[in-house]
């Protein structure tokens, strides 16, 4: 990211306070604990702050709902998300993607996007993810510790492939899972390591894999867009690139191959991975909660899903699986009473927000009982975003979390090997279980429950 300059001596404050340790002082304590640094820097200097990161400059956090509330709901052309992702997304991503685009380019690719993953056509996947849930848990070992947030990986990764992409043979699931494990391990490297993508960061051997991995994802997906086109009544089709094929901009006109590559990217990314640490984290919260599963394997058991989408909420809440959003302001702009330049990089904080203990008191206990009276602050729990940037697959996501997480309290009797927490590390641009969540299966799996009752 660029480094903001500080505004000139106008009668306008200057930036927010921050911390005047060295940048990258800042960068390896976020790295460290990415959860307390946020909320010790609200804590410390207030509701807005400044930080300085190594190779991002000067970035301005917002970390109250009012305050979260100004720049969601902030003019769209002066507040550019898209512009901002693009700093670090777009290599990955590509220049069509929802994520990176801004203004009426990002309107119209929301338009199409948005159907698919809404409404009754989100719950007609709600047995393909039971279904493929099962399946991988009878593959898990009985009695001996694991990582589970493998598992939940390559569950949603399964449902991705299959309800997104529409791919339904088992060897070329397991062909693109691969390329995409790939693909993402590389993501990871030059997110952390901005140079490489630019002069001669991108001579070296990292950005030179990252690219022939890539290609690899590139070329499968672009077979898979050939064959679907070539295919006879994909139009009846209810996967979402059959869908996408099926949609039409403005003028008439469909969605070129490069557009569809993109957001199929952008949906493997941000539906596999975030989803999948989300209920790796919601099991490593249980299994150290146990007055909270109890209740939510008997109120599942009964066929309430109420204490089941608090626990999801609750979940998101305290292990937000991705720390902030980012805006960049395209001209100078008023936030929290400081006169902000163009330029400078505006992300509301979601881990700070979240652990206000006046919003949630004892922030840092498990009690899925906040959310059970349904209500939500707008911006107050803001794990998808906000405004018109809200997360498009937010209600998928939810949804597949309930669908997986009641299949596996169902079946499963899991245990935390090690009571200690789990701490949290920084994978990709998400916030994972440093263990992986370690779980022992201590006795076989019970029996299926019915496919009807696994619409949570």
């Amino acid at each position: 990211m660029e480094q903001a300059t500080l505004p000139r001596a106008t009668g306008a404050r200057a930036l927010p306070p921050g911390s005047k340790a060295p940048a990258f002082l800042q960068g390896f304590r976020y790295l460290r604990d990415p959860l307390g640094f946020i909320s010790r820097y609200r804590q410390r200097y207030g509701d807005i702050f400044t930080v300085r990161f190594p190779f991002f400059g000067q970035i301005v956090y917002v970390a109250s709902p009012e305050l979260v509330k100004e720049v969601f709901t902030g003019s769209p052309d002066v507040f550019h998300a898209g512009e901002a992702n693009a700093t670090v997304l777009e290599p990955a991503l590509g220049p069509n993607s929802v994520l990176t685009l801004d203004d009426e380019p990002h309107l119209r690719a929301r338009k199409l996007l948005l159907p698919p993953f809404h409404g009754e056509r989100v719950h007609r996947y709600g047995e393909l993810i039971a279904e493929v849930t099962r399946r991988n848990m009878e593959t898990w070992p009985v009695g001996e510790p694991f990582a589970l947030h493998p598992h939940t990986q390559r569950i949603t990764l399964t449902v991705i492939l299959r309800a997104v992409f529409g791919i339904t043979d088992e060897a070329r699931i397991d062909h693109a899972t691969r390329l995409i494990n790939e693909f993402s391990d590389r993501v990871t490297t030059i997110t952390r390591m901005p140079f490489l993508r630019h002069g001669l960061g991108r001579h070296l051997a990292p950005w030179r894999r990252f690219v022939r991995a890539r290609e690899g994802l590139d070329a499968f997906i672009y077979e898979e867009i050939a064959l679907r086109r070539k295919e006879p009544g994909s139009e009846d089709r209810d996967d979402v690139l059959s869908l996408l094929q099926q949609a039409r901009h403005d003028d008439g006109s469909p969605m070129s191959d490069t557009e569809l590559r993109d957001e199929l990217v952008t949906v493997v990314g941000a539906g596999h991975e975030t989803t999948a640490t989300g209920l790796a984290w919601a099991l490593e919260r249980l299994l150290r909660t146990p007055r909270a599963l109890e209740r939510l394997r008997e109120s599942a058991g009964a066929g309430d899903a109420t204490y089941l989408d608090a626990t999801v909420r609750e979940t998101l809440r305290v292990r937000p699986v991705v720390i902030d959003v980012a805006r960049k302001l395209t001209r100078p702009a008023t936030v929290g009473g400081y006169e902000l330049p163009a330029g400078t990089f505006v992300l509301p904080a979601i881990a700070a927000v979240h652990f206000r203990d006046d919003l949630y008191p004892e922030p840092q206990e498990f009690r899925p009982e906040r959310f059970l009276d349904g209500k939500t602050d707008n911006y107050a729990w803001i794990p998808f975003g906000g405004g018109v940037r809200r997360c498009i697959g937010a209600a998928f996501a939810e949804y597949e979390m309930r669908i997986i997480l009641r299949e596996i309290v169902a079946r499963a009797q899991l245990r935390a090997p090690d009571p200690a927490p789990e701490k949290v590390a920084t994978r990709h641009i998400t916030l994972a279980p440093a263990k992986g969540t370690r779980v022992v299966l201590e006795q076989p799996l019970a029996q299926a429950v019915e496919p009807a009752s696994a619409s949570a």
